[in-house]
């Protein structure tokens, strides 16, 4: 089977979110062959290069979100034309506030864009265009349209059209040939959002089956990002709206959707994905390098706590360092081991600044006598450190670890600590509650005093540990390995071609790479054969 694999911002550059699942599941799946079709986002992701690709990776082509890509063409008379009528149903989709009306005309003016580029070259100029921004503002002040939107001004408008562009620029690209997309058996997206718009366009073209996973929901990420970037509302407003309705055709065209876990999936759910296309894969971690730790039930300092991740808001360590403060006010010999992965993105070095101010004010050093130096209970290290030089030995550090985020998606290091065997506190956001089952302890967020008592009932209780301990191992071991997400990827691939027509012959050497009921002579193929009508349509 050939696979076009489509990613933004990850596989095969060694920089990126799903680069490690990408490849496990390229190299699980031999001796299916994939075609990599890779979308980047910065210039430093493309400098830090490609990962090593296995074999069966046929060929891999790229293209960039970022950078200017004028193509130089333009269009006549009759092309601009064609384009205000198709761009102009796109953004009115996007404006309206009437779900069902603002779908379809989305859907219209998305398709309607690219026939215009694939049959008279890019989008880029026309993107960019005076018209472009001129439709824009009439879609915005239109009956119907959201609130909010009729706001906005010019400069709105100019920053609208730039980052639609950068969006829709897949529909320009050259991937959508007989020697491209067109080869592939099956269009497998890594995400939602542009990485899943080349599987549109292929399934519209070619009648490729798309298939698209997320481990985390693009739109839900787009929302989180816009509150933070410095945009108006009605730009806020008006981009959000794009991602919504991109993720809504994308749901509505996908054969089958694999959210990664129940969070995900409700996210799908609202916005249109139809629950009969859902299937929960729970993304595949390696748990060999965490056997050592798991299988040794008295590693870990049974009076340490240990917080495991990276260091932003998001993960709220000041509430677990006021947590902690409950803590030792109760068992004065606790410690508390923040290990981080190394600090990265801007405003990072900001936040942990902050939290070890705060430790500092809450923790003086202590001193076990007068001539002795004194030491923090909180300690902040890197992984790869001289304490931690493995991730398997941040877990192993303490008996207890703790989960303290306000926002989270799928709690990948909650999975790693139950691989370890270790007893967790985590709050409830997430996937948190769906991951940990009834194997730790879930506390509400951005509530220390809660944090701290269940810390507290674990500490102090060593047999409890121990059992919610091997429980969530067991648990971790049946769900979360890689062998279980190729299992249920092999299956899925093998179904949705079963359904779908074959466009060319199994490539030599690999037997029932195609089921054997696609290669029926076409009468037998299109007639319906029933046990009602029995001998007559055989005689026909």
């Amino acid at each position: 089977m050939r696979i076009g694999l489509l990613t933004e911002g990850g596989y095969p550059y060694a920089t990126g979110e799903s680069r490690l699942w990408c490849d496990r599941l390229v190299r699980g799946l031999a001796p299916h062959e994939f075609d990599v079709y890779a979308l980047s986002r910065n210039a430093r992701q493309e400098e830090a290069g490609w990962v090593d690709l296995p074999p069966q990776v046929r060929c891999v082509r790229t293209a960039p979100l970022w950078a200017p890509e004028d193509d130089g063409h333009t269009y006549g008379r009759r092309e601009r034309r064609r384009f205000a009528e198709h761009f102009g149903a796109l953004v009115t989709g996007v404006c309206a506030e009437d779900d069902t009306t603002g779908a379809s005309s989305f859907a219209d003016g998305l398709y309607g864009l690219a026939d215009l580029a694939r049959e008279h070259g890019g989008l880029h100029a026309a993107l960019r265009s005076e018209r472009a921004v001129r439709t824009l503002e009439a879609a915005c002040r239109a009956p119907g349209a959201r609130r909010g939107v009729a706001a906005a001004t010019v400069p709105d408008y100019l920053d609208v059209v730039d980052q639609l562009e950068r969006a829709l620029r897949p529909l320009s690209l050259d991937w959508y040939g007989e020697d491209g997309l067109g080869a592939v058996d099956l269009c497998h997206a890594a995400s939602g959002g542009s990485a899943a718009l080349p599987g549109l366009l292929a399934k519209r073209f070619f009648g490729t089956p798309l298939l698209v996973t997320e481990y985390g929901v693009q739109l839900r990420a787009h929302y989180l990002a816009t509150g933070e970037a410095p945009r108006s509302a009605p730009v806020r407003a008006l981009l959000a709206a794009f991602q919504g309705r991109l993720a809504g055709e994308v749901y509505r065209q996908a054969a089958l959707l694999t959210p990664g876990n129940t969070h995900a999936r409700r996210w799908q759910e609202k916005c249109g994905a139809d629950r009969a296309k859902l299937r929960t894969v729970y993304p595949g971690m390696e748990s060999e390098r965490f056997t050592e730790v798991g299988e040794d039930e008295e590693s870990g300092d049974p009076a340490t706590l240990v917080w495991v991740g990276r260091v932003e808001p998001a993960k709220d360590l000041i509430a677990l360092l006021h947590a902690f403060a409950e803590v030792r006010r109760a068992q004065p010999d606790v410690r508390l081991r923040i290990i981080a992965a190394p600090v990265r993105g801007p405003g990072a070095d900001a936040y942990v600044a902050h939290c070890r101010a705060l430790a500092a004010q809450l923790f003086p050093d202590e001193a076990p006598g007068a001539h002795a130096v004194g030491e923090n209970p909180v300690s902040f290290e890197e992984i790869g450190g001289p304490e931690a030089p493995t991730l398997a030995e941040a877990y192993a550090a303490g008996a207890v670890v703790v989960l303290s985020s306000v926002v989270e998606g799928f709690p990948i290091s909650l999975v790693e600590a139950m691989f370890c065997a270790r007893a967790t506190v985590s709050t409830d956001v997430g996937a948190v509650v769906e991951v940990i089952g009834g194997t730790g302890l879930v506390v509400p967020p951005r509530n220390p005093r809660a944090l701290a008592d269940a810390c507290l009932a674990l500490l102090r209780d060593p047999e409890r540990r121990y059992r919610l301990g091997a429980a969530a191992r067991a648990r971790a071991l049946e769900l979360f390995t890689v062998e279980q997400n190729l299992a249920a990827f092999r299956g899925i691939y093998l179904e949705l071609l079963s359904h779908s027509p074959v466009r060319r012959r199994a490539a030599e050497g690999v037997p029932f790479a195609h089921p054997a009921e696609a290669y029926v002579p076409g009468i037998w193929a299109d007639k319906a054969v029933s046990a009602a009508t029995g001998a007559g349509d055989l005689d026909a």
